[in-house]
């Protein structure tokens, strides 16, 4: 995807439906282009079914960047995490969503829906697209990753 645009893959569960609404609508009006695959209201759904089509789309390396929300974020940061070359990391607020970047180079952020609010998390947002990954002393920690036994990658 060379277009020069920003491409973001996210999904959310049902606790988290609202706040991924908003976060959707602030990327596009950020000039991102944003895949967005569900849930599509407030009825229950089971979050490890949207949390693996967004990692599953980052894994395969199909989409740069991801973000996953649920009610606290911990179940979709398990999910998103079993899946090879994710990084995907908590952040409920803008230093773990820079520090991430920083030094994790994480490529899906996951935020909490029934913790922060949306203003919050546009700011998380925002972090977390601009700041770089820093590389030197910190690649060689998330190469140590790829060596894990019983990861594909």
């Amino acid at each position: 995807m060379s277009d020069g645009k920003i491409h973001i893959i996210i999904g959310s569960d049902h606790a988290a439906y609202g706040l991924k609404e908003a976060v959707k609508s602030y990327l596009a009006e950020n000039g991102c282009e944003v895949i967005d695959v569900g849930t599509d209201s407030e009825k229950s759904v089971d979050y490890p079914d949207f949390g693996m089509k967004v990692a599953r789309m980052v894994s395969a390396g199909t989409i740069q960047r991801g973000i996953l929300m649920c009610g606290t974020g911990i179940g979709m940061s398990m999910v998103a995490n079993r899946f090879p070359h994710v990084r995907a990391a908590l952040c409920n607020d803008v230093y773990c969503a820079g520090m991430s970047r920083r030094h994790n180079d994480s490529n899906i952020l996951v935020m909490a829906g029934r913790i922060i609010s949306r203003e919050l998390a546009y700011e998380i947002v925002d972090i977390w697209l601009k700041t770089p990954f820093e590389g030197g002393r910190h690649q060689g920690r998330l190469e140590k990753f790829d060596c894990i036994p019983g990861l594909d990658g």
